[in-house]
């Protein structure tokens, strides 16, 4: 389904506006409608509003930013699986993701464009950084399977544990 919607942004939102859409993660803003933050190839961070006049899907842009005046991510609290987390530009911006997954999938984003483009001292604070930065073991471009890699490994040797004995 996300493709899906990642094809429609694209096609009526990014396209007409010759910008190429990186990434967009759903959104809790508002309980009637839907809401998307999405990273432009323009080094945007844009939050969509996502409506239906009849069988017509709309997309407004109701807020835009630059990665440029992007001063920190704040995760919240790294140890806890929250999908909630901070934007600081000149004003701090509370946001909840659909999940944490997307929470990760979208600060990786902004911290690889950020290395590619910008190259500059972005702070990404309370956030796992083994699943952040594209140098660690666990790194792929599968980009929300990672959690559940990580989790699998640790359960099959958990599984080998409980059922090897040990010599005694």
């Amino acid at each position: 389904m996300s493709s899906l919607v990642k094809e429609d942004l694209e096609k009526k939102l990014f396209k007409p506006l010759s910008q190429n859409l990186y990434e967009f993660i759903e959104i809790e803003f508002s309980v009637q409608d839907r809401y998307y933050l999405c990273v432009s190839g323009n080094l945007k961070i844009i939050m969509v509003k996502h409506y239906r006049i009849g069988l017509d899907e709309k997309y407004e842009v109701t807020k835009k930013w630059s990665l440029n005046d992007l001063q920190m991510i704040d995760g919240k609290e790294a140890d806890t699986d929250n999908p909630f987390f901070d934007l600081h530009f000149k004003k701090v911006y509370s946001l909840e993701a659909y999940s944490c997954a997307s929470k990760y999938a979208f600060a990786r984003t902004v911290n690889k464009l950020n290395h590619a483009y910008l190259k500059k001292d972005l702070q990404i604070v309370n956030f796992d950084s083994t699943y952040i930065n594209d140098d660690s073991i666990w790194s792929s471009n599968n980009k929300d399977c990672l959690v559940l890699m990580r989790i699998c490994f640790y359960a099959f040797n958990l599984v080998c544990l409980s059922v090897c004995r040990l010599p005694l």
